[in-house]
């Protein structure tokens, strides 16, 4: 094997690492899995409005801020400053390889040696380390708020998304019956609980076979791909204890033709994953339980027709 050869592998082997320990922190996590994708038609690209929570005669509504495309969740800062140091650190080496000096300890006196590969190691183990604790902390502010009796939520501005009108989720609802006259908000919601649940079982037993009528194309097509993962690496995101603590409309409207609801659901729930042979706890806790909000959108042809899953969303 000559030295090119073994740099490569070194490199290559040296990267693994840091993608299994670093990025697996955020993977596999219930169905939805603290992410946002799907698709809520023209609204895409914005975030979904939260419920007002004190209405008034005087107040304004907040206007809508246009939001960029969202990218899956979790680690943001974290990920972003460990990209940017191994990203430096893979370039110095390549510029040391290609004759304009660096750490001089590689592999007959230059390009990238043993040093080097330690060093990602270590960076990639403390990352590593931030991020879990970052999470721990996010965990347990999140059920202290939840033990005092609520969700500690930031200011609408906060999270860039804009505030639902009563009046306008109401004018939305008439809209829809106009067309499908049976449709009830409360029948709805439940409907909303139902899928959610069957969805979760779904994924849990790594099989989206009997919720497929519940998906579009879209959303199957995400989870699938994941459940094809779990399943390749012999491993089961397990559900339990799940508790759905409130379900609320917070958007409603139609467009070309398909009528779209968006809920905010609130639920807790146990979500972790074992190793498919030993049953070994490899990420998440079976203990402590998680809570969280997520948007949900749902979608259908205008009329009493099946609803589905469009998107997932977070705040």
């Amino acid at each position: 094997m000559n030295k090119k050869t073994v740099k490569a592998v070194s490199l290559i082997t040296a990267l693994l690492f840091l993608s299994i320990f670093v990025f697996e922190l955020d993977a596999y996590a219930r169905a939805g899995g603290g992410r946002s994708f799907g698709s809520r038609g023209s609204r895409s690209f914005s975030s979904p409005s939260r419920p007002y929570s004190n209405p008034s005669p005087s107040r304004q509504q907040a206007p809508v801020q246009p939001a960029s495309p969202q990218q899956p969740g979790g680690g943001g800062f974290l990920r972003g400053l460990g990209g940017g140091l191994l990203g430096g650190l893979i370039g110095g080496m390549l510029f040391s390889s290609l004759g304009f000096g660096g750490l001089g300890s590689g592999f007959g006196g230059s390009g990238i040696g043993i040093f080097e590969i330690l060093l990602i190691c270590g960076i990639g183990y403390l990352i590593f380390r931030m991020v879990k604790g970052k999470r721990r902390e996010e965990n347990l502010s999140s059920q202290t708020a939840y033990q005092q009796g609520g969700y500690q939520r930031e200011s609408v501005a906060a999270y860039g998304s804009g505030v639902q009108d009563r009046e306008d989720t109401s004018a939305g609802i008439s809209h829809i019956q106009q067309m499908d006259p049976q449709f009830d908000e409360a029948l709805f919601k439940d409907t909303a609980m139902d899928i959610f649940f069957k969805i979760q079982g779904a994924w849990m037993n790594r099989n989206l076979s009997p919720v497929n009528s519940l998906l579009t194309d879209e959303i199957r097509n995400i989870l699938n791909e994941e459940i094809n993962t779990l399943l390749r690496e012999k491993k089961v995101n397990r559900l339990e204890n799940i508790a759905v603590r409130n379900v609320q409309i917070v958007e409603v409207w139609q467009e070309t033709g398909q009528d779209f609801i968006t809920v905010l659901l609130t639920a807790n729930l146990l979500d972790y994953t074992t190793d498919d042979s030993t049953g070994k706890v490899i990420a998440g806790s079976n203990t402590d339980p998680i809570k969280f909000e997520e948007f949900w959108t749902f979608t259908r042809t205008v009329g009493n027709n099946p609803w589905k899953l469009s998107a997932i969303s977070q705040g």
